[in-house]
């Protein structure tokens, strides 16, 4: 990936198919040197359940210590909007997002917390980390409170 010619910021941009399809994107992180936690919030992020082919809604929290990169929020929008007809239990989306995240922008550390509504009356939350934090990290709390009709 080119960093210098970014495809979707400032640019038209269609939604994407599928995650496999999407383009998720990079930017030089000006801050490289210092330690600091940066936060993408969902709150409405939806998958499809891939048996029945029902809708699924999920809160999802990411959080990061970028290094040399930073994952280009408009890119990251679409790429998450590529999740809308694609079936996959709460945990593989969950788990694949993360993955994916660190596989483009190689952050120092990385969660995400995927706080999914009821299916068949039971809420599903799923959690992952690339490995323990960096020392000295400050990690707030997601805020998002455990399952009470969630709103």
């Amino acid at each position: 990936m080119d960093e210098t010619r970014l495809t979707q910021l400032g640019h038209a941009a269609r939604g994407f198919s599928s995650p496999e399809a999407a383009v998720l994107e990079r930017v030089a992180n000006p801050q490289a040197d210092t330690l600091y936690l940066a936060r993408f919030t969902a709150p409405e992020f939806t998958s499809l359940c891939p048996v029945t082919g029902q809708p699924d809604f999920a809160h999802l929290v990411i959080d990061y210590a970028p290094g040399d990169w930073l994952i280009e929020s408009k890119s990251l929008k679409l790429y998450l909007g590529s999740f809308r007809d694609h079936g996959a239990f709460h945990e593989d989306c969950t788990v694949a997002i993360g993955r994916r995240m660190v596989a483009v922008a190689e952050p120092r550390w990385l969660r995400i917390g995927g706080y999914w509504f009821p299916r068949g009356g039971i809420p599903i939350d799923v959690f992952w980390q690339s490995g323990a934090p960096p020392d000295g990290l400050w990690l707030p709390d997601q805020g998002v409170a455990p399952y009470r009709g969630r709103g």
